[in-house]
């Protein structure tokens, strides 16, 4: 089996083309479904960030994998799927592993080293596991990458250097209505990034803040939090006219904030106002950018002015981590895929040494005690001797480019039963 990734993000498609195949919690469970419902896959799950949309899966054959799944994630953009298509990625066994380590690391964010891609992978890997669609592959393969994930934030001074989108995003809005503290900040939405955004605002001394969610409940309780206000989505309009900054982040599938309905609200003597549109599909309608005052931090613009920032020294600690990890991870996964041909070996020349035995035995029935033992070792020695060697190499040649054939020659130079070596990888019960 091999590790194969069909994704698109903000490195490969504008917001335009990300936001027609952004998933919901539902979406993301039926397209898991739907890719494992397909052929030649046997794991999958379904990394969704609002920058990008990434199917894992573990696949028996390449070609007719990549081209369904790559229909699926078209098949979500509606009327246009060719325009989603032509902004795909693909990664493939080992550059899957790559990919993975260096998504879980923060190192193929809008802001490198970011830490908020760790719980969205760790929530591909919960999602997955409940869906029933992670296996042993994937399994393994998101385990080290959350554990890469843990252990450069832990040895780097990352966290400091590189903050979230969200963090990033308030940084551009306090620029420009001149600092959070004081102000009176619209939060819209109730979801992970949506605490950020409250937690991030509170900390900074915003004045006041309100959290507006479709779900009552889950914007009282975000809001109580931290002494927040909580209102119903309906009542959101009736915010725009004292708000200083207003983030959005829902998974909505419409605007939510409406250019007239801002303009309605605002007055000349009105100071100026941020909004920041975090969500996929966009959340505001990108006309509020021509109201007076008004500066919009959508997700295009805030990639490119993120992607324009050089990466700091802890970046580079944390590339450094992620390449000493991808070197042992593919190591310790070459050595492994030759030892159901190792062993094999070993049992088959086992049997061989316990039928010459047995009719040495039956030849020599007046040999003592002893004299057996001492040719029973001399035996097994001679039969160890001569496996040493091979088993060794095939396992250190593993680490070198065309590792599968000298498995798969050593299984035919000593015509090693085929069904021998599948059961050594074989779970129990199958």
């Amino acid at each position: 089996m091999s590790i194969l990734i069909v994704g698109i993000s903000h490195k490969t498609a504008p917001v335009s083309v990300l936001e027609r195949v952004a998933l919901d919690g539902d979406g993301v469970h039926k397209l898991i479904r739907e890719v494992v419902d397909s052929e030649h896959v046997t794991e999958a799950t379904v990394l969704s960030t609002c920058n990008r949309t990434e199917v894992y899966a573990d696949v028996e054959r390449f070609h007719g994998s990549v081209e369904a799944i790559s229909r699926m994630i078209g098949e979500r953009a509606g009327q246009v799927p060719d325009e989603v298509l032509e902004h795909l990625y693909v990664h493939y066994d080992d550059g899957a592993v790559s990919h993975l380590f260096h998504v879980a690391a923060g190192l193929d964010s809008m802001v490198l080293g970011e830490s908020q891609i760790l719980g969205q992978t760790r929530e591909a890997l919960r999602v997955g596991q409940d869906e029933g669609t992670v296996g042993p592959s994937l399994n393994v393969l998101f385990q080290q990458a959350l554990r890469i994930g843990k252990r450069s934030h832990a040895e780097t001074d990352i966290d400091r250097v590189a903050p979230s989108l969200v963090t990033a995003a308030l940084a551009k809005a306090a620029e420009h209505v001149g600092g959070l503290e004081g102000k009176h900040v619209l939060v819209v939405g109730a979801g992970s990034m949506a605490g950020l955004t409250v937690a991030v605002a509170s900390r900074a001394g915003a004045g006041s803040i309100v959290v507006a969610n479709r779900t009552p409940e889950r914007a009282t309780r975000l809001a109580a939090q931290y002494g927040a206000r909580a209102i119903p989505l309906a009542d959101l309009a009736t915010e725009f006219g004292p708000v200083d900054v207003l983030v959005s982040c829902t998974g909505a599938a419409g605007v939510l904030v409406d250019a007239a309905a801002v303009s309605a609200r605002r007055t000349p003597t009105d100071g100026p106002l941020a909004i920041v549109d975090l969500a996929l599909p966009r959340d505001v309608d990108p006309a509020v950018a021509d109201l007076p005052g008004v500066r919009l931090i959508a997700l295009d613009t805030l990639a490119a002015e993120l992607e324009a920032a050089p990466g700091g020294a802890d970046v580079e600690g944390v590339r450094d981590i992620v390449a000493q990890e991808l070197a042992a991870f593919l190591t310790a996964r070459s050595v492994k895929s030759v030892t159901p041909t190792v062993v094999a070996l070993r049992t088959m020349a086992t049997g061989v040494v316990d039928s010459e035995l047995a009719r040495l035995g039956a030849r020599l029935p007046n040999l003592d005690e002893a004299s057996r033992a001492e040719v029973e070792k001399a035996i097994h020695r001679v039969a160890e001797k001569l496996l040493h060697q091979p088993t060794v190499r095939v396992k250190e040649l593993a680490n070198h480019t065309g590792a599968v054939s000298y498995a798969a020659a050593l299984a035919e130079l000593f015509a090693l039963d085929p069904d021998a070596v599948e059961a050594v990888t074989r779970p129990e019960g199958v």
